[in-house]
């Protein structure tokens, strides 16, 4: 079925990735197929880059890297079948080119209920939906 499974993780709100990754390792269980979190930290405005330590990018990367590799080590699934990336730039371009690199077959993404601004502006996961080459599915909370 599903070899490589891509789930996207907002590891400021873990709890909304949780049925995604319950969902993901539980199509990977079916398939022996593997399980990779990808994590997507922001840009920060070039005007607000001189109020920032030097180091703020490398520490920033470090703290996501560790809290990512900590929800993976919570993985059902055995070390060899699960995988942690944090990327830098806009969610879904992201996810979007990780599903790419890794020949993702399946995108598992969680989501909330929309709101009238999501209706208006779209949302990640409606962009990822709309553009991945491979099968999405959405979760819903």
């Amino acid at each position: 079925m599903f070899k490589t499974i891509l789930v996207p993780v907002d590891i400021a709100e873990p709890e909304m990735s949780t049925q995604a990754i319950e969902t993901a390792v539980s199509l990977a269980h079916q398939s022996s197929g593997t399980v990779r979190l990808i994590y997507v930290r922001s840009l920060i405005p070039v005007t607000y880059m001189e109020f920032v330590p030097p180091d703020f990018d490398a520490e920033q990367q470090r703290d996501a890297e560790e809290k990512l590799a900590d929800i993976a080590a919570g993985v059902a699934l055995p070390e060899g079948r699960v995988s942690s990336v944090v990327r830098l730039g806009g969610v879904y371009a992201e996810v979007l080119e990780e599903a790419d690199k890794t020949a993702a077959d399946l995108i598992v993404v969680g989501s909330h209920r929309p709101k009238m601004s999501t209706y208006l502006l779209g949302s990640n996961a409606a962009t990822i939906v709309r553009h991945a080459r491979c099968s999405v599915l959405v979760i819903r909370k």
